[in-house]
């Protein structure tokens, strides 16, 4: 069930938040800065994976927080491989492929909640519109609480039903 919330996705009760990044992202803007702050191992790791698997746009990483939590990487825009080159804008099929991913691996992880900022809206360029009816597409049936963070206010805790 999907539950739209404002408020600070960093204070979420929801055991994974998403974000969408592109292959070795520099992590240096939004969310993924204000993660890559508070997990600097996670950034290293995350680069890590990229140069030994490669991943292909809408492919998902999961990595475990220190503090119980755990962040889904959505591989949401091509490129960044080569030295110097910058990665492509987010892609609409990406974000559909990345959230099916999603769906198996809430299944096979039994992940009991879920937090998504409005992915790749923002560095990665797509339309909220479009992104958001694609999370509706594919999530709206799953049987845990989805809060999707519509509005972020800095250093506000969400009211998030039945985390």
């Amino acid at each position: 069930m999907i539950h739209y919330v404002a408020g600070d996705i960093l204070l979420t009760k929801a055991q994974v938040i998403l974000h969408g990044v592109a292959a070795n992202d520099p992590m240096n803007q939004g969310l993924a800065l204000s993660l890559h702050s508070l997990f600097p191992d996670m950034h290293r790791a995350f680069h890590h994976w990229c140069h030994q698997k490669h991943p292909e746009p809408g492919s998902i990483w999961l990595w475990d927080t220190p503090n119980g939590k755990r962040i889904a990487h959505l591989i949401s825009q091509d490129g960044g491989y080569g030295h110097g080159q910058r990665p492509g804008k987010a892609d609409i099929r990406h974000i559909r492929h990345g959230l099916k991913a999603l769906r198996k691996l809430i299944g096979k992880e039994k992940i009991p909640s879920l937090a998504i900022p409005r992915v790749a809206t923002g560095v990665g360029g797509l339309g909220w519109p479009e992104v958001r009816q694609v999370i509706e597409e594919q999530l709206s049936d799953l049987d845990i609480p989805v809060f999707v963070y519509e509005d972020y206010i800095p250093r506000k805790a969400a009211q998030e039903p039945l985390a």
